[in-house]
């Protein structure tokens, strides 16, 4: 059973709406710290927040049973989280340690009196119960929170927009056909090894031989392909075959006994069907390294793999100097004047200019929008026209040769005015990687999107948290003047 927040307040308890906040200080912890108890201490937000929660993590259980985290401890977590960009280790020493973060989570005392500890498991499960879903919808609370209630935009006010992409790259090591080929093989030994130890197999005695020998040949032609010399393509080819010859062996060698391997619980079926998988790879790079080395064939894009384990993973160019090659999905991300991110579009296999008009859909039937910018990439002379349609000042410089008409515009003041402001992004999309989202530590497709959810959600709170100290820090000095004057 799991609650929304309720503060059983004791002797020493500290109340989250007397959060004592520090106003001279740049901590990311204190910024968030004052978006959060400001959101709390906000009925209106605070209520459909937990409705938000409620409807998502308690879908489907019982109001009975043993406590869980309340809803309220989770969510202040994972803010944190991505807020610092902080592993579970370190989150789990700053629920248990921090006295800001403790104080917004209604959980700190004051010294001498008990004091309430935080399993490290018990953060972890609790904070995968959030979902990209529910992210989404309280990332527009949000944003509407600080629009509302912290920047105090008035309603007849329109937006000024700024679109742009990046990167978020996955967890994976740098790509090859061979270095995936020992992945694979690799990981087909590990299975079969948990097989024989949780079943007590006597074949299979060699696993450790077959690792290492496999390993050395995957190296030996690495060597061979990084090195230079005479005979380069006859070595390289070569060591290839010696390194298919071992591979084939394997893959022989377990199509043969996995029929013979027994299944007698749900363990033992999730380990036949990921053995099936790591060999379905292992015969994928042993044919995609005979075709490019041995035969010399160019493989098409759409038949390479870019991880075993991240299979979602893109080949990203961006057209940058450095790095000139990114591993993961494009991610485009739409802010407004406030530095607030109203919109972000996980890509898949899309160009820039594929997504303007699904972006402009969405973001139309909620807001008022006086201008909106892009970069070269998102340029379609059917995007802008379009756009036009609905937006005073559309910034989207042509990709191409430009008309009279179009040389005009460009150089127009307004064009030139918002084209400068659209730069601002950069620094938001850099804050957003100091976030966390440079590369995501998360495994597997659902969680990376979960990641980039909650990193956009502690990014906005962050900036509304920033603002309120802003403004407090003018207030304490407005009342330090009124002081001295009076004296």
């Amino acid at each position: 059973m799991r609650v929304r927040f309720e503060q059983q307040l004791k002797l020493g308890q500290l109340r989250i709406e007397d959060l004592e906040l520090r106003k001279k200080t740049r901590d990311k912890i204190e910024d968030l710290a004052a978006a959060m108890h400001r959101l709390y201490c906000t009925p209106e937000y605070n209520e459909r927040l937990f409705r938000i929660l409620e409807k998502y993590i308690n879908k489907g259980k019982k109001r009975t049973g043993r406590k869980g985290m309340d809803l309220w401890m989770i969510f202040v977590l994972a803010q944190v989280r991505l807020t610092l960009n902080a592993s579970y280790e370190f989150v789990y020493n700053l629920a248990n340690n921090h006295k800001s973060i403790r104080w917004v989570m209604g959980v700190e005392t004051e010294s001498g009196f008990p004091r309430k500890e935080f399993e490290y498991q018990n953060i972890y499960d609790n904070l995968n119960l959030l979902d990209d879903k529910m992210l989404k919808e309280i990332n527009e609370l949000v944003v509407e929170f600080g629009h509302k209630e912290v920047f105090k935009k008035k309603d007849t006010e329109g937006l000024d927009l700024k679109s742009d992409s990046f990167v978020v790259e996955s967890n994976v090591h740098f790509p090859t056909d061979y270095n995936l080929l020992w992945d694979s093989a690799r990981k087909i030994l590990d299975t079969v090894l948990k097989i024989k130890e949780k079943h007590n197999l006597k074949s299979w005695r060699k696993i450790k031989h077959w690792r290492s020998e496999i390993k050395g040949l995957m190296r030996e032609l690495g060597k061979a392909s990084a090195s230079g010399g005479k005979n380069k393509a006859e070595r390289v080819k070569l060591a290839a075959r010696a390194y298919l010859a071992k591979s084939g062996a394997l893959l022989k060698k377990v199509n043969n006994e996995i029929s013979g391997f027994p299944i007698h619980d749900n363990g033992d079926l999730n380990l036949i069907m990921d053995l099936e998988y790591f060999i379905l790879m292992l015969e994928k790079h042993i044919d995609l390294v005979r075709r490019r080395i041995i035969e010399g064939e160019t493989i098409p894009h759409e038949e390479k793999v870019f991880s075993i384990f991240e299979t979602y993973t893109e080949w990203v160019k961006k057209g940058k100097m450095r790095p000139n090659v990114e591993f993961g999905k494009k991610l485009t991300i739409t802010t407004d004047q406030y530095n607030l991110i109203v919109d972000y579009y996980q890509m898949e296999h899309d160009q820039d200019r594929d997504i303007v008009i699904t972006i402009a859909d969405r973001l139309l039937k909620k807001y008022k929008i006086d201008s909106w910018s892009f970069d070269k990439g998102y340029w379609r002379a059917e995007n802008k026209e379009l756009l036009q349609l609905e937006i005073p000042k559309v910034i989207m410089p042509k990709l191409g040769k430009k008309n009279k008409q179009e040389e005009e515009e460009e150089k127009s003041y307004t064009f030139k005015r918002l084209k400068n402001k659209h730069s601002a992004i950069e620094s938001n999309i850099n804050e957003l990687e100091q976030r966390g989202l440079d590369r995501c530590p998360d495994k597997g497709i659902a969680h990376y999107t979960r990641y980039i959810a909650m990193a956009i959600c502690a990014y906005n709170l962050k900036k509304i948290g920033a603002e309120i100290l802003r403004k407090e820090r003018i207030k304490l000095k407005q009342s330090k003047q009124w002081h001295r004057s009076a004296a």
